[in-house]
């Protein structure tokens, strides 16, 4: 048998409990990676692990809070420790609470960003040491054309994805001496809990495969879109 572009690979995915988190999981896993899940609904990173171990992977479930500092450091070394290194890391968690500039809280806005843009931060810290020491990385940050496109309704998530886009760039700068890419991808609409239309989440993992599996001097520090 073949082996898959991530054979030997372990990878790390947030929100991996549904939508495109999960289908990537599995993806993956089809293509040899292990795979740790992060998210905050045990039950449903369970049913996730449930497909990854069907497709013949292998699962670490870890429920955390992803803008919580402590709950990341917590997953990230229980991965760290079942697998000995994390090789991709996929910031794809996010909440999505529409609302305009005037009216959203500053609790509304707080929670959106903290999950968002700082959970990926957190993340990314927690797994550059590994990464660094094996000169060898990939992360891909899940932004949105409303990072771009400022569509009235939607001011914390847009700000939220801006700022995501901006640390892509920033991290693939800093860290591209160390044999780890980072870039964003935009997946447009999939479906998942927060859009009942859209994309099959499996007719775009492929696309996360790819970016998972780049050959170094791959690209770096770009806003790839689902074609």
């Amino acid at each position: 048998m073949a082996k898959g572009s991530l054979e030997g690979k372990a990878a790390l995915i947030s929100g991996a409990g549904t939508g495109l988190g999960r289908a990537t999981a599995v993806a993956f896993a089809r293509e040899g990676a292990k795979v740790a899940l992060i998210g905050r609904r045990a039950g449903k990173l369970e049913e996730t692990a449930a497909e990854v171990r069907e497709a013949g992977g292998q699962a670490l479930v870890l429920p955390a809070d992803v803008s919580d500092e402590e709950q990341v450091n917590r997953a990230v070394a229980a991965a760290l420790a079942m697998f000995g290194k994390i090789d991709v890391l996929v910031n794809n968690a996010a909440i999505f609470e529409p609302n305009a500039a005037a009216d959203t809280t500053l609790a509304e806005w707080t929670r959106q960003l903290a999950v968002n843009l700082t959970g990926p931060l957190l993340l990314a810290k927690a797994v550059l040491p590994s990464m660094r020491a094996k000169h060898y990385g990939r992360i891909i940050n899940i932004t949105s054309s409303m990072a771009w496109n400022g569509a009235g309704g939607y001011a914390a998530y847009g700000a939220s994805k801006a700022g995501l886009e901006s640390l892509t760039r920033t991290l693939a700068d800093e860290e591209q001496n160390n044999g780890i890419l980072v870039n964003a991808f935009n997946p447009g609409t999939v479906r998942s809990e927060m859009h009942a239309t859209g994309k099959d989440p499996a007719q775009v993992a492929p696309h996360l495969v790819r970016l998972a599996s780049l050959p170094a001097g791959g690209k770096t520090g770009e806003v790839v879109a689902y074609e």
